[in-house]
């Protein structure tokens, strides 16, 4: 138990030192050297239990439940507080209207404290070693890359200070969230990292981030009205309180834990960004590269799909578990479709982040055991790859000045092992054998096995084609030629940036390689535990994926040996004479310029359009999963 309440306290405790430490090399070692330790102790306690099973620990709860009841009026009164002063209503009504329900029904619990209030088991562990890793390394990298980011964006106030503070506090609360056994605390360290994003996403404060800021406020918020619904429901159903424990609840069934399921799912989906709340995670696109990275990779949208993925055995086999399926997977085909509209590479990863939690959330809904073992998987995958791409896109923006896709033409000759880390990121997003495109096969036959599978094929399928479309664009852009060759700029890569980068790369490499061995030694004993059966690709699937992985890593190694002073033969260009600074002779003898280009289709997959589809198509699901609550309740 000292190892999770270390994992807890330290990153916190850090968190306000870094406060009030100044700006220089001291404090940015002193973060180089917290993060270390987190990912020490992460790896110490996944070694420590990974074959453990389900641990309890028991902790006296009457002073810490009474501390973040304090912390929780507090944080409530602070919202309160910016709300009024930037007349944000809503978001004020919201934060005493969720405090105040979440307070109330602790009142109404008049059975003995119980005592299992922090947990581990094989899925805690894996979220665990998310955050500890690869959370610790964006805050490396976050010391190299705000340096430049005030370089070039003199206008904003230096705040490292309380940025640093942030990022720490953020990934506290994310331990804290998925150590804690009693719902009541789940919800405080929730409402934490509701916060900590809100302060991170307005770090600029001007008009634009503070309004992006309190939008995602609003609708995390508003999602967390959904615990505020679970512990009235359970006050009033088992006053002793024995199923605010997270594990009692799941153990106790559908018949029990649907509603509390679904409430709580409906906080899942405000926090995973799926439609119709997706818009708050496009707007973070605003803040530093670094918490674009955290929110996508480890920290916000991880906490909505863990508690959905929590109560899979939920919604095994029933049609509210079918709703938030279709919720993930309209999420899933519609946001991958938009992501072929944008050039903006933040966007493009915005939209797919939220298209590959839908499937996440499908997975979830599905409910058995093939679907959870998929979910687990894409969880993984999707948050090392992510977070590289994200780093890499922010590196990128500060050589280049663009974070557009179409200014990244020829990125292979000015920053070779930067595009070279960016493929292997982009390689793991979509390609044969890497891991996602493993879990998608997965989900699918999982899928199959259930009584309204097909629906989800047909969505994953058409998804999973328009995010082959969007992915394979961006990474012909990065490896194009260019006539005239720019000189390399990889020289003004700091070291913390360059080195988490390269951690991150061989982390894609190392887990896709090691997949197997994580499926067979910790997602399998989970479901076991749950389901009482495992799930798996089987030895042979295995064995082809890992010969696929061979082929496939002949890319980037040729790209190494990529010489810049190579031979390059002029475009034919139907015979017309051709310059080599791609001009060539048209009609009527005048001279024209050969421009190369994406398409984007803006008019068939433009946001506008399918992202207001989407919106309405998912409130419709929620309202549904509403509409059969309620009537079950007056049933």
């Amino acid at each position: 138990m000292e190892l999770l309440l270390f994992l807890i306290l330290f990153p916190a405790l850090m968190g306000f030192i870094f406060l009030v430490f100044p700006n220089n090399k001291a404090r940015d070692a002193m973060v180089a050297l917290a993060a270390l330790v987190l990912i020490a102790a992460t790896v110490i306690l996944f070694i420590q239990n990974y074959s453990a099973g389900t641990v309890m620990y028991e902790i006296e709860p009457g002073a810490i439940s009474m501390a973040m009841m304090a912390l929780e009026v507090m944080l409530a009164l602070a919202v309160l507080y910016l709300a009024v002063k930037y007349r944000q209503w809503i978001v004020g009504a919201l934060a005493i209207i969720g405090t105040g329900v979440v307070l109330f029904a602790e009142t109404l619990f008049t059975g003995p404290e119980h005592m299992n209030n922090l947990f581990v088991d094989e899925f805690t562990l894996i979220m665990a070693m998310i955050i500890g890793v690869i959370g610790s390394i964006i805050c490396i990298f976050a010391t190299g890359y705000m340096r430049d980011y005030h370089h070039h964006h003199e206008e904003i106030k230096d705040k490292r200070q309380g940025f640093f503070f942030l990022l720490f506090i953020f990934l506290s609360a994310m331990f804290g969230v998925v150590f804690s056994n009693n719902m009541f605390w789940l919800y405080f360290f929730w409402e934490i990292t509701t916060l900590c994003s809100f302060l991170l996403i307005g770090y600029a404060w001007d008009e634009e981030a503070r309004k992006n800021a309190f939008w995602a406020l609003l609708l995390n918020l508003l999602g967390g009205l959904g615990f505020g619904g679970t512990f009235l429901y359970l006050a009033f159903t088992e006053p002793s309180g024995g199923l605010v424990m997270l594990d009692s609840l799941i153990a106790a069934g559908p018949a029990i834990a649907m509603i509390p399921a679904a409430l709580i799912g409906f906080a899942g989906l405000a926090k995973a960004a799926q439609m119709p709340f997706s818009s708050w995670l496009l707007g973070a696109m605003i803040a530093p590269t670094p918490v674009s990275a955290l929110l996508h990779s480890s920290t916000m949208v991880k906490a909505g799909v863990y508690v959905i993925v929590r109560f899979a055995p939920v919604y095994d086999a029933s049609f509210v578990g079918f709703l938030i399926a279709l919720v993930g997977g309209f999420t899933f085909l519609l946001a991958s479709g938009i992501a072929i509209s944008q050039s903006n590479a933040k966007r493009v990863l915005a939209w797919s982040t939220i298209a590959n939690l839908g499937l996440i959330v499908t997975c979830a809904g599905i409910g058995n055991a093939a679907a959870v073992w998929a979910a687990i998987l894409l969880i993984v995958f999707h948050a090392i790859a992510k977070s590289l791409l994200f780093l890499c896109t922010g590196t990128v923006e500060h050589r280049i000045g663009s974070r557009d896709i179409e200014d990244m033409g020829g990125l292979i000759s000015i920053l070779p092992r930067i595009t070279i880390m960016m493929i292997i990121g982009i390689a793991g997003m979509f390609l044969a054998p890497f891991g996602m495109l493993i879990s998608k096969w997965a989900a699918l036959r999982a899928f199959l096995e259930t009584p309204y599978g097909i629906f989800a094929v047909i969505l994953i399928a058409f998804g999973s084609a328009a995010t082959l479309f969007f992915w394979t664009k961006w990474m012909g852009r990065l490896l194009e030629v260019a006539w005239k060759p720019k000189p390399r700029r990889e020289g003004e890569v700091s070291k913390p940036e360059f080195y988490s980068l390269l951690g991150l790369a061989a982390g894609v490499v190392i887990i896709c390689l090691g997949f197997p061995l994580l499926s067979s030694a910790v997602v399998e004993p989970f479901l076991i535990g749950i389901y009482g059966i495992g799930a798996s690709l089987g030895e042979q699937n295995i064995a082809i994926m890992l010969m696929m992985m061979v082929v496939v890593f002949i890319l980037p190694v040729s790209l190494i040996f990529f010489r810049r002073d190579r031979r390059v033969i002029p475009h034919y260009v139907g015979g017309r004479a051709a310059t080599m600074d791609m001009q060539f002779a048209g009609s009527m003898g005048v001279q024209r310029k050969v421009e190369l280009s994406n398409y984007y289709f803006e008019g068939i997959f433009g946001e506008a359009k399918l992202g207001k589809a989407g919106n309405i198509l998912c409130t419709l699901f929620i309202v549904c999963i509403g509409v059969v609550l309620a009537m079950g309740v007056i049933a």
